[in-house]
Protein backbone atom coordinates (compact mmCIF):
# COMPACT_ATOMS: atom_id res chain seq x y z
CA UNK A 1 0.00 0.00 0.00
CA UNK A 2 1.12 3.86 -1.04
CA UNK A 3 1.82 5.72 1.99
CA UNK A 4 0.94 9.45 1.46
CA UNK A 5 0.17 10.64 5.20
CA UNK A 6 2.40 11.18 8.25
CA UNK A 7 1.26 11.87 11.37
CA UNK A 8 3.15 14.58 13.51
CA UNK A 9 1.07 15.32 16.87
CA UNK A 10 -1.27 13.33 18.42
CA UNK A 11 -3.71 15.24 20.93
CA UNK A 12 -3.35 14.39 24.15
CA UNK A 13 -6.71 14.40 25.70
CA UNK A 14 -9.15 13.34 22.54
CA UNK A 15 -8.48 11.90 19.12
CA UNK A 16 -7.09 15.15 16.94
CA UNK A 17 -4.31 14.99 15.37
CA UNK A 18 -1.90 17.02 12.89
CA UNK A 19 -0.04 15.54 9.82
CA UNK A 20 1.26 16.22 6.61
CA UNK A 21 -0.20 14.43 3.46
CA UNK A 22 2.14 14.34 0.43
CA UNK A 23 0.80 13.74 -2.73
CA UNK A 24 1.27 15.11 -6.09
CA UNK A 25 1.21 18.35 -6.09
CA UNK A 26 2.86 19.06 -2.86
CA UNK A 27 2.67 18.71 0.78
CA UNK A 28 -0.90 19.76 2.67
CA UNK A 29 -0.72 20.44 6.41
CA UNK A 30 -3.94 19.01 7.93
CA UNK A 31 -6.03 19.00 9.74
CA UNK A 32 -7.19 21.15 6.47
CA UNK A 33 -10.27 22.77 4.98
CA UNK A 34 -10.38 22.25 1.18
CA UNK A 35 -12.45 24.82 -1.27
CA UNK A 36 -14.92 23.17 -3.65
CA UNK A 37 -14.15 24.09 -6.84
CA UNK A 38 -17.37 22.11 -8.53
CA UNK A 39 -16.76 23.06 -11.97
CA UNK A 40 -12.40 23.32 -12.15
CA UNK A 41 -13.01 26.80 -10.42
CA UNK A 42 -13.47 27.95 -7.02
CA UNK A 43 -16.51 30.00 -7.58
CA UNK A 44 -15.82 33.71 -7.19
CA UNK A 45 -12.04 33.75 -6.58
CA UNK A 46 -8.83 33.97 -8.28
CA UNK A 47 -6.80 30.60 -7.93
CA UNK A 48 -4.04 32.58 -7.54
CA UNK A 49 -5.71 34.41 -4.65
CA UNK A 50 -6.35 31.25 -3.29
CA UNK A 51 -2.88 29.99 -3.35
CA UNK A 52 -1.73 32.75 -1.83
CA UNK A 53 -3.95 32.23 1.33
CA UNK A 54 -2.17 29.02 1.66
CA UNK A 55 -4.15 26.45 0.40
CA UNK A 56 -3.20 23.93 -1.63
CA UNK A 57 -5.08 21.36 -2.16
CA UNK A 58 -9.23 22.43 -3.82
CA UNK A 59 -11.72 20.13 -4.98
CA UNK A 60 -13.51 19.16 -8.43
CA UNK A 61 -16.47 17.30 -9.29
CA UNK A 62 -16.45 14.50 -11.54
CA UNK A 63 -19.92 14.48 -12.57
CA UNK A 64 -20.04 18.44 -13.69
CA UNK A 65 -16.50 17.61 -15.23
CA UNK A 66 -17.42 15.01 -17.12
CA UNK A 67 -20.31 16.53 -18.62
CA UNK A 68 -18.55 20.43 -18.75
CA UNK A 69 -15.70 20.75 -20.57
CA UNK A 70 -15.85 16.92 -21.46
CA UNK A 71 -13.15 14.30 -21.07
CA UNK A 72 -12.19 15.28 -24.91
CA UNK A 73 -10.99 18.74 -23.93
CA UNK A 74 -9.71 17.89 -20.37
CA UNK A 75 -7.47 15.56 -21.99
CA UNK A 76 -6.66 18.04 -24.72
CA UNK A 77 -4.93 19.96 -21.70
CA UNK A 78 -3.38 17.24 -20.20
CA UNK A 79 -5.79 17.38 -17.32
CA UNK A 80 -7.53 19.84 -14.92
CA UNK A 81 -4.53 21.20 -13.68
CA UNK A 82 -2.88 23.03 -16.84
CA UNK A 83 -6.96 23.68 -18.25
CA UNK A 84 -7.43 25.72 -14.74
CA UNK A 85 -4.07 27.07 -14.30
CA UNK A 86 -3.69 25.65 -10.68
CA UNK A 87 -0.96 24.23 -9.34
CA UNK A 88 -1.71 22.42 -6.48
CA UNK A 89 -3.50 19.56 -5.61
CA UNK A 90 -6.96 18.77 -6.54
CA UNK A 91 -9.50 15.89 -5.29
CA UNK A 92 -12.41 15.09 -7.32
CA UNK A 93 -15.31 13.02 -5.77
CA UNK A 94 -17.07 10.42 -7.53
CA UNK A 95 -19.68 12.17 -8.83
CA UNK A 96 -21.90 9.59 -6.92
CA UNK A 97 -23.88 12.00 -4.72
CA UNK A 98 -25.00 14.02 -7.54
CA UNK A 99 -26.03 10.92 -9.53
CA UNK A 100 -28.26 9.75 -6.39
CA UNK A 101 -29.85 13.69 -6.15
CA UNK A 102 -31.17 13.60 -9.50
CA UNK A 103 -34.96 12.72 -9.29
CA UNK A 104 -36.30 10.52 -11.48
CA UNK A 105 -33.17 10.92 -14.08
CA UNK A 106 -31.31 7.88 -12.95
CA UNK A 107 -31.24 3.99 -12.60
CA UNK A 108 -28.71 2.12 -10.22
CA UNK A 109 -27.41 -1.36 -11.04
CA UNK A 110 -24.88 -3.65 -10.00
CA UNK A 111 -22.77 -2.82 -12.72
CA UNK A 112 -23.79 0.91 -12.20
CA UNK A 113 -25.19 4.05 -12.69
CA UNK A 114 -27.16 5.32 -15.12
CA UNK A 115 -28.48 9.17 -15.54
CA UNK A 116 -29.68 11.38 -17.45
CA UNK A 117 -27.77 14.94 -17.94
CA UNK A 118 -29.82 17.66 -16.01
CA UNK A 119 -28.10 20.00 -18.81
CA UNK A 120 -29.11 18.81 -22.11
CA UNK A 121 -31.10 15.35 -21.79
CA UNK A 122 -28.50 12.83 -22.79
CA UNK A 123 -27.81 9.58 -21.43
CA UNK A 124 -25.06 8.49 -19.99
CA UNK A 125 -23.85 5.85 -17.42
CA UNK A 126 -20.90 5.39 -14.59
CA UNK A 127 -19.28 2.62 -13.76
CA UNK A 128 -16.90 2.08 -10.76
CA UNK A 129 -14.16 1.39 -13.35
CA UNK A 130 -15.60 4.59 -15.54
CA UNK A 131 -15.23 6.84 -12.90
CA UNK A 132 -12.01 5.92 -12.38
CA UNK A 133 -10.85 6.18 -15.83
CA UNK A 134 -12.46 9.83 -15.56
CA UNK A 135 -10.40 10.81 -13.10
CA UNK A 136 -7.20 9.66 -14.82
CA UNK A 137 -8.22 11.82 -17.41
CA UNK A 138 -8.85 14.94 -14.78
CA UNK A 139 -5.40 13.92 -13.09
CA UNK A 140 -6.66 14.06 -9.96
CA UNK A 141 -3.78 14.01 -6.66
CA UNK A 142 -7.07 12.10 -4.31
CA UNK A 143 -9.96 10.35 -6.55
CA UNK A 144 -13.02 8.62 -5.26
CA UNK A 145 -14.72 5.53 -5.94
CA UNK A 146 -18.03 5.18 -7.05
CA UNK A 147 -20.40 5.24 -3.79
CA UNK A 148 -24.12 5.29 -3.10
CA UNK A 149 -24.65 7.48 -1.07
CA UNK A 150 -28.51 7.70 0.71
CA UNK A 151 -30.75 9.68 1.99
CA UNK A 152 -31.02 9.99 5.99
CA UNK A 153 -34.16 8.29 6.35
CA UNK A 154 -34.54 5.32 4.97
CA UNK A 155 -35.90 1.60 5.40
CA UNK A 156 -32.86 -0.50 6.99
CA UNK A 157 -32.87 -3.03 4.19
CA UNK A 158 -32.72 0.06 1.49
CA UNK A 159 -29.88 1.05 3.42
CA UNK A 160 -28.50 -3.07 2.99
CA UNK A 161 -28.64 -2.85 -0.46
CA UNK A 162 -26.58 -0.02 -0.84
CA UNK A 163 -23.95 -0.86 1.74
CA UNK A 164 -23.65 -3.46 0.06
CA UNK A 165 -23.98 -2.25 -3.74
CA UNK A 166 -20.82 0.53 -1.91
CA UNK A 167 -18.39 -2.68 -1.08
CA UNK A 168 -18.88 -3.97 -4.36
CA UNK A 169 -17.98 -1.08 -6.47
CA UNK A 170 -15.19 0.04 -3.88
CA UNK A 171 -13.43 -3.77 -4.78
CA UNK A 172 -14.05 -3.58 -8.42
CA UNK A 173 -12.41 0.69 -8.31
CA UNK A 174 -9.54 -0.41 -6.59
CA UNK A 175 -8.84 -3.53 -8.45
CA UNK A 176 -9.10 -1.02 -11.82
CA UNK A 177 -6.75 1.20 -10.33
CA UNK A 178 -4.17 -1.73 -9.47
CA UNK A 179 -4.88 -2.57 -13.04
CA UNK A 180 -4.07 0.66 -14.62
CA UNK A 181 -0.48 0.21 -12.90
CA UNK A 182 1.37 3.52 -13.24
CA UNK A 183 -0.69 5.27 -15.50
CA UNK A 184 -2.79 6.30 -13.08
CA UNK A 185 -0.79 8.78 -11.32
CA UNK A 186 -3.43 10.10 -8.45
CA UNK A 187 -4.29 8.41 -4.95
CA UNK A 188 -8.03 6.48 -4.88
CA UNK A 189 -9.42 6.87 -1.80
CA UNK A 190 -12.11 4.34 -0.81
CA UNK A 191 -15.83 5.82 1.12
CA UNK A 192 -17.42 4.17 4.13
CA UNK A 193 -21.27 4.74 4.36
CA UNK A 194 -24.09 2.74 6.11
CA UNK A 195 -26.41 5.00 6.25
CA UNK A 196 -27.24 5.66 10.18
CA UNK A 197 -27.39 1.87 11.00
CA UNK A 198 -24.11 1.63 13.54
CA UNK A 199 -23.68 -2.26 12.48
CA UNK A 200 -23.77 -1.33 8.55
CA UNK A 201 -21.34 1.85 9.82
CA UNK A 202 -18.94 -0.49 11.43
CA UNK A 203 -19.01 -3.21 8.94
CA UNK A 204 -18.00 -0.49 6.16
CA UNK A 205 -15.54 1.13 7.97
CA UNK A 206 -13.54 -2.07 8.59
CA UNK A 207 -14.16 -3.68 5.37
CA UNK A 208 -12.81 -0.46 3.53
CA UNK A 209 -9.66 0.44 5.84
CA UNK A 210 -8.96 -3.40 5.24
CA UNK A 211 -8.45 -2.86 1.78
CA UNK A 212 -5.45 -1.37 0.00
CA UNK A 213 -7.01 2.41 -0.26
CA UNK A 214 -4.46 4.82 0.23
CA UNK A 215 -7.13 6.74 2.16
CA UNK A 216 -10.23 6.93 3.82
CA UNK A 217 -13.32 9.29 3.41
CA UNK A 218 -16.66 8.81 5.47
CA UNK A 219 -19.23 9.54 3.16
CA UNK A 220 -23.15 9.70 4.09
CA UNK A 221 -22.80 12.05 6.99
CA UNK A 222 -24.09 15.84 6.49
CA UNK A 223 -27.16 14.88 4.69
CA UNK A 224 -29.82 16.51 6.75
CA UNK A 225 -29.81 14.78 9.71
CA UNK A 226 -29.43 16.75 13.36
CA UNK A 227 -26.17 18.19 14.31
CA UNK A 228 -26.32 15.58 17.23
CA UNK A 229 -26.76 12.43 15.02
CA UNK A 230 -24.16 13.58 12.64
CA UNK A 231 -21.94 14.13 16.04
CA UNK A 232 -23.29 10.77 17.24
CA UNK A 233 -22.18 8.74 13.64
CA UNK A 234 -19.14 11.02 13.30
CA UNK A 235 -17.51 9.32 16.79
CA UNK A 236 -18.49 6.19 16.16
CA UNK A 237 -17.30 5.76 12.80
CA UNK A 238 -13.96 7.46 13.10
CA UNK A 239 -13.20 4.53 16.26
CA UNK A 240 -13.04 2.16 13.18
CA UNK A 241 -10.81 4.46 10.64
CA UNK A 242 -6.88 3.39 10.23
CA UNK A 243 -4.50 5.47 12.12
CA UNK A 244 -1.46 5.48 9.21
CA UNK A 245 -4.72 6.69 6.48
CA UNK A 246 -5.93 9.90 6.01
CA UNK A 247 -9.02 10.30 6.85
CA UNK A 248 -11.78 12.61 4.74
CA UNK A 249 -15.46 13.64 5.94
CA UNK A 250 -17.39 14.86 3.22
CA UNK A 251 -19.08 17.35 2.85
CA UNK A 252 -19.00 19.63 6.13
CA UNK A 253 -17.84 23.13 6.44
CA UNK A 254 -18.98 24.89 9.06
CA UNK A 255 -16.67 25.55 12.20
CA UNK A 256 -18.94 24.18 14.15
CA UNK A 257 -18.86 20.44 12.07
CA UNK A 258 -14.98 21.07 11.29
CA UNK A 259 -14.53 21.34 15.02
CA UNK A 260 -16.42 18.10 15.68
CA UNK A 261 -14.44 16.33 13.05
CA UNK A 262 -11.48 17.61 14.26
CA UNK A 263 -11.54 16.21 17.20
CA UNK A 264 -12.33 12.97 16.30
CA UNK A 265 -9.43 12.83 14.53
CA UNK A 266 -10.47 13.69 10.88
CA UNK A 267 -7.68 15.16 8.72
CA UNK A 268 -9.84 16.94 5.52
CA UNK A 269 -13.04 18.23 4.81
CA UNK A 270 -14.54 20.03 2.21
CA UNK A 271 -17.72 21.83 1.53
CA UNK A 272 -19.62 24.75 -0.58
CA UNK A 273 -20.75 26.49 2.23
CA UNK A 274 -17.92 28.83 2.81
CA UNK A 275 -18.20 30.57 -0.62
CA UNK A 276 -22.22 29.82 -1.59
CA UNK A 277 -22.86 31.82 1.66
CA UNK A 278 -19.91 34.63 1.07
CA UNK A 279 -22.26 35.14 -2.35
CA UNK A 280 -25.67 35.65 -1.00
CA UNK A 281 -23.65 38.42 1.48
CA UNK A 282 -22.98 36.15 4.68
CA UNK A 283 -19.84 36.06 5.98
CA UNK A 284 -17.85 33.90 9.03
CA UNK A 285 -16.84 35.80 12.52
CA UNK A 286 -15.40 34.73 15.75
CA UNK A 287 -19.63 35.90 16.73
CA UNK A 288 -21.13 33.75 14.57
CA UNK A 289 -22.17 34.08 10.85
CA UNK A 290 -22.68 38.16 9.45
CA UNK A 291 -25.38 38.93 7.16
CA UNK A 292 -23.91 42.22 5.41
CA UNK A 293 -27.41 42.83 4.23
CA UNK A 294 -28.56 43.67 7.22
CA UNK A 295 -29.60 47.70 8.36
CA UNK A 296 -27.37 47.71 11.06
CA UNK A 297 -24.14 47.62 8.49
CA UNK A 298 -25.12 50.52 6.98
CA UNK A 299 -23.14 52.81 8.99
CA UNK A 300 -20.84 50.62 10.48
CA UNK A 301 -16.99 51.97 9.38
CA UNK A 302 -15.30 49.01 10.81
CA UNK A 303 -14.10 45.57 8.79
CA UNK A 304 -15.79 42.55 9.20
CA UNK A 305 -12.85 41.48 11.40
CA UNK A 306 -9.78 43.33 13.33
CA UNK A 307 -7.71 40.43 12.98
CA UNK A 308 -8.24 39.35 9.28
CA UNK A 309 -5.95 39.31 6.37
CA UNK A 310 -8.03 39.59 3.64
CA UNK A 311 -8.97 42.56 1.16
CA UNK A 312 -12.34 43.15 2.38
CA UNK A 313 -11.35 42.87 6.13
CA UNK A 314 -8.33 45.55 5.20
CA UNK A 315 -9.68 47.48 2.82
CA UNK A 316 -13.13 48.15 3.28
CA UNK A 317 -16.00 48.78 5.71
CA UNK A 318 -18.88 46.51 6.60
CA UNK A 319 -21.17 50.03 5.68
CA UNK A 320 -19.25 49.80 1.83
CA UNK A 321 -19.60 45.66 1.68
CA UNK A 322 -23.49 45.97 2.50
CA UNK A 323 -24.11 48.87 -0.11
CA UNK A 324 -22.10 46.48 -2.58
CA UNK A 325 -24.25 43.47 -1.66
CA UNK A 326 -27.54 45.97 -1.94
CA UNK A 327 -26.54 47.13 -5.72
CA UNK A 328 -25.97 43.15 -6.84
CA UNK A 329 -22.33 44.33 -7.23
CA UNK A 330 -19.95 41.21 -8.15
CA UNK A 331 -16.89 42.84 -6.13
CA UNK A 332 -19.45 42.20 -2.81
CA UNK A 333 -19.29 38.62 -3.21
CA UNK A 334 -15.91 38.22 -4.85
CA UNK A 335 -14.44 40.01 -1.06
CA UNK A 336 -16.98 37.97 0.73
CA UNK A 337 -15.39 34.29 -0.57
CA UNK A 338 -12.05 35.78 0.11
CA UNK A 339 -12.52 36.76 3.75
CA UNK A 340 -14.25 33.29 4.11
CA UNK A 341 -12.25 30.96 2.74
CA UNK A 342 -9.45 33.18 4.49
CA UNK A 343 -11.46 32.26 8.02
CA UNK A 344 -11.23 28.90 7.43
CA UNK A 345 -7.81 28.80 6.88
CA UNK A 346 -6.67 30.44 9.68
CA UNK A 347 -9.14 28.82 11.74
CA UNK A 348 -7.33 25.27 10.83
CA UNK A 349 -3.98 27.26 11.75
CA UNK A 350 -5.94 27.97 14.85
CA UNK A 351 -6.45 24.12 15.14
CA UNK A 352 -3.07 22.34 14.46
CA UNK A 353 -1.41 24.75 16.74
CA UNK A 354 -3.88 23.93 19.84
CA UNK A 355 -3.52 20.06 18.87
CA UNK A 356 0.63 20.61 18.89
CA UNK A 357 0.33 22.06 22.28
CA UNK A 358 -2.25 19.51 24.02
CA UNK A 359 -4.97 22.05 24.28
CA UNK A 360 -7.73 21.38 21.80
CA UNK A 361 -10.52 20.80 23.51
CA UNK A 362 -10.51 24.10 25.53
CA UNK A 363 -10.33 25.87 22.33
CA UNK A 364 -12.76 24.14 20.97
CA UNK A 365 -14.85 24.84 24.08
CA UNK A 366 -13.92 28.58 24.25
CA UNK A 367 -14.17 29.25 20.45
CA UNK A 368 -17.84 27.66 19.98
CA UNK A 369 -19.32 29.16 23.17
CA UNK A 370 -18.44 32.72 21.47
CA UNK A 371 -19.38 31.72 18.08
CA UNK A 372 -22.87 29.86 18.87
CA UNK A 373 -24.22 32.17 21.47
CA UNK A 374 -23.93 34.95 19.31
CA UNK A 375 -24.29 33.80 15.66
CA UNK A 376 -28.32 34.44 15.98
CA UNK A 377 -27.97 37.61 17.72
CA UNK A 378 -25.53 38.53 14.50
CA UNK A 379 -27.81 37.70 11.78
CA UNK A 380 -31.62 39.48 13.52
Amino acid sequence: MKTIFRNTHNEAHCKARTGVLSLGHGDVVTPAFMPVGTNGTVKGIYHDKVAEMGYNLILGNTFHLYLRPGLEVLESYGGLHKFSNWNGNILTDSGGFQIFSLPGLRKITKEGAAFQSPIDGSRHFFSPEKVVDIQKVIGSDIAMVLDWCTAPQIEYKDAVKAWKMTLDWAQRSLAHRNLLGDGFKGNLFGIIQGNFYKDLRKESAETICGMDFPGIAIGGLSVGEKPEVFNEFLAYTSQFLSEEKPRYVMGIGSPDYLLEAIENGIDIFDCVLATRMARNGTVFTDDGPLVLKRSFNEFDHGPISDDCSCTACTKYSRGYLRHMFKCNEMLGGMLATEHNLQYLHDLMIKARKAIEEDRFLSFKKEYLERYMSFRYKVCK
